[in-house]
């Protein structure tokens, strides 16, 4: 009775270890692919947001897709083709538009390589334009411009209420200036006319109830201040405005990979004044030197840049500190230059880093150690009394405090895993999910397997009982 034995039993457990190899190497087939593209060193895609609409671009204001304030949007420029957008306004309130635009990774190109963002009027008069590049580090990252209509004293253009367009066309070698690193070759970006993603983003500003002064303060602190030097507290940047990483004063680390763009979102309330330093931690070789290596960018909350810094990259650690900026205030809007004059709203101001590709042939694929160090100086004042809500709605705003990252100085901005309020890592996501399902799949299959044994175990010492002889 029970146990198999002679030549029977061994092709039995034969059987059952090729059966639960088999089942393990199915398993294994299914997840490891997955867990291999998590341990690379993979640039994340954009992250748009969850709940973004589809926009589709024309290449004239004919059928142009319509914006709507408060909602996101994602269409695409292709090459030379101009995009046409549609507003529809009213003659009280300000427009803003953000276009991000997101070369492929990989793709060849020039510093002048970028994009364009006009508003125009029906009758073809430019409300305003602003443009961006790739610039000298000529590494692939999303490229943020934005357009407006401001009913500001004095503008007389662009004031009337009705239809409004937003012209988004891309510079560069893809716009017939005929010069650059782009090659004829598939692999490269504008000179083949590559479509690129967009994303846009309209928010309209209301009127206030009451006038406001519109003097421009003159005096403000504009000494360079102490980064705070407060432990890390872990956090994980978003791939995306859209899943930017919540933080507030104090001292954060992260990692970052050749390519990669982090976003964080600061929220920075009116008369309080924001300052931001970056630390890029050594690498593991020291082969050369890349310029233009490390980019920090701050944003306003209608994603107008602000002030930007950059630093080179000789394998050794280094840091890069925002020039000092003004505090936040209504009548900053009326200043004649930046970056006073984006410093007009209260809200999530936005600071993306970005680790040029280049740095991986240098010095390795990485991950790279990087520390982000935020004070808010100045004190806040009241807000300037609107008349209504914006659309969306709170969006000039601070609010209250995200609860991940609330409590301010060193200990905020993390929760105990780690993960910032941009959800956490995907790719520490992914693992996490894959060991899971993976764990819980081979327990399944040796649930079922065990079952299976059993029962055909019960079977045969039933006809060995019938069968004595055999």
């Amino acid at each position: 009775m029970g146990r198999r034995t002679g030549r029977g039993a061994a092709v039995w457990r034969a059987v059952v270890r090729s059966a639960v190899v088999g089942a393990v190497l199915c398993v294994a087939s299914a997840v490891l692919p997955g867990r291999v593209a998590v341990a690379a060193p993979d640039v994340p895609s954009y992250a748009f947001a969850d709940d973004v609409r589809s926009a589709p671009a024309t290449t004239g204001t004919t059928g142009a897709a319509r914006l709507e304030p408060g909602a996101t949007y994602r269409s695409s420029l292709r090459g030379e083709d101009k995009a046409y957008y549609r507003l529809e306004l009213d003659g009280m309130s300000d427009v803003y538009v953000s276009v991000t635009a997101i070369p492929r990774a990989g793709a060849i190109l020039s510093a002048g390589d970028g994009i364009s963002v006009s508003v125009q009027d029906a009758d073809s008069v430019t409300c305003s334009s602003d443009s961006v590049t790739v610039g000298t580090a000529v590494s692939p990252q999303p490229l943020t411009a934005w357009g407006a209509r401001e009913l500001l004293p004095g503008k007389g253009l662009c004031r009337k209420a009705g239809t409004y367009y937003v012209v988004v066309e891309r510079t560069g070698t893809g716009s017939g200036s005929g010069s650059g690193t782009g090659t004829d070759d598939e692999d490269t970006d504008l000179s083949d006319g590559r479509t690129w993603d967009l994303e846009l983003a309209p928010v309209s500003e209301a009127p206030l109830a009451k006038a406001a002064a519109t003097r421009v303060p003159e005096v403000w602190d504009s000494s360079t201040p102490t980064p705070p030097v407060d432990e890390p507290v872990p956090v994980r940047g978003g791939a995306g405005f859209a899943e930017a990483a919540a933080v507030e004063q104090g001292v954060r680390s992260d990692e970052i990979v050749p390519g990669q763009t982090l976003f964080y979102k600061v929220p920075v309330d009116w008369g309080q004044q924001l300052s931001a330093t970056v630390d890029l931690g050594s690498a593991e070789k020291n082969s050369g030197y890349v310029v233009d290596a490390l980019e920090m960018t701050l944003y306003n909350p209608v994603r107008a840049s602000v002030k930007d810094t950059g630093i080179g990259y000789g394998g050794s650690q280094k840091s890069a500190s925002l020039p000092p900026v003004p505090p936040v205030g209504y009548a900053n809007r009326y200043a004649p230059t930046d970056p006073t004059k984006s410093l007009r709203f209260a809200g999530s101001y936005y600071l993306v880093v970005h680790l040029a590709a280049q740095v991986a042939d240098r010095f390795g694929e990485g991950p790279y150690g990087l520390t982000l160090r935020v004070r808010l100086g100045g004190s806040v004042q009241a807000g300037p009394g609107y008349a209504r809500q914006s659309v969306p709605r709170g969006f000039f705003d601070v609010g209250a405090p995200d609860p991940v990252s609330s409590g301010g100085g060193s200990s905020a901005g993390a929760d105990a895993s780690g993960d910032g309020a941009s959800g956490g890592d995907p790719a520490m996501k992914a693992v996490a999910v894959g060991g899971i399902g993976t764990g819980s799949l081979l327990l399944m299959v040796l649930g079922v397997w065990t079952l299976t044994a059993r029962r055909r175990a019960a079977a045969q010492m039933r006809v060995n009982a019938q069968n004595p002889t055999a």
